[in-house]
């Protein structure tokens, strides 16, 4: 029982929680101009990791008469019959209800963004019966951290923050197609919106049109944030961490498709290094 309730929250699958973890801790490090405290990073963590978990279940739970029909989700606790529809659901109000309570520690701005973030999650695992662009739903599920670590640090809502905000949803756009590409032929089969199918033939090139806006909406808001030449340079490293991935799905493989999105999670890595070293050397500076 408790391996179908790691397998519905992906436990082994760390990818959903370090691309939601990443942009979180780059907005909370700048907000706070350095290490922002054992409190609001722990709590943070914890966070990001209840409310990812959290996702997964409500996921599971909408996509449960669909995933026996997509190669890769087919052996998921609800597809198999190892978790009942209701034990999702109270394995999803669990986490977030712990997550609520982290969120009860911060200050009062934090608690209505939380709630926007929860309606939001709630929400995206469904607007894939609706509409072809659930991962537009799901950047801006994402994002809500940033605006969040911001308030908490006691930093208002800046421009710099709005476009880390929304280079996030451009960002998660990108990854997250690229994940879909990887279940498009069940998906049409299925009935199943994504942007992989609503691109078509010209997927690869949207893609890398999203990375290309992502890396100029990056560069926009580090400079607004006063961030300078360590900055910079991981931007270009990232960049390069695009075009492998471009490389990598030419062969348009499942396989290839998957790997080039789980190394979306080297380019927030990189990213946040970026900022760490570019604050220290700030610091430095300054002394």
């Amino acid at each position: 029982m408790i391996q179908a309730y790691l397998d519905l929250i992906r436990f082994n699958r760390p990818i959903g929680w370090l691309v939601l973890y990443w942009p979180t801790l780059i907005a909370l490090f700048i907000a706070a101009q350095g290490w922002p405290g054992w409190h609001l990073f722990i709590v943070f963590s914890l966070g990001v990791f209840l409310t990812r978990s959290a996702g997964c279940a409500i996921n599971d739970y909408a996509d449960r008469h669909w995933d026996g029909q997509v190669e890769r989700t087919q052996h998921r606790p609800l597809v198999t019959g190892a978790l009942t529809p209701a034990q999702a659901l109270v394995c999803f109000a669990g986490l977030m209800l712990c997550a609520f309570g982290l969120v009860l520690t911060l200050n009062p701005a934090s608690l209505w963004i939380s709630l926007l973030a929860l309606g939001l999650a709630a929400l995206y695992p469904f607007t894939k019966r609706v509409t072809y662009y659930p991962q537009l739903f799901l950047g801006l599920a994402f994002s809500t951290g940033i605006l969040m670590a911001t308030v908490a640090a006691d930093q208002p809502i800046t421009w710099p923050v709005i476009l880390w905000f929304i280079a996030n949803v451009l960002w998660t756009l990108s990854y997250d197609t690229l994940y879909a590409m990887c279940d498009k032929p069940d998906d049409l089969k299925a009935g199943i919106k994504s942007t992989a199918i609503a691109f078509g033939d010209h997927d690869h090139q949207a893609v890398a049109l999203i990375q290309v806006a992502t890396l100029i909406t990056w560069g926009v808001a580090g400079y607004g944030s006063g961030l300078g030449f360590p900055f910079a340079l991981t931007l270009g490293i990232a960049a390069n961490l695009f075009l492998n991935q471009h490389r990598q799905i030419a062969s348009r493989q499942r396989a290839d498709y998957f790997a080039a999105f789980v190394s979306n999670h080297r380019v927030g890595m990189v990213l946040f290094a970026g900022v760490v070293l570019d604050l220290i050397y700030q610091h430095q500076t300054l002394a």
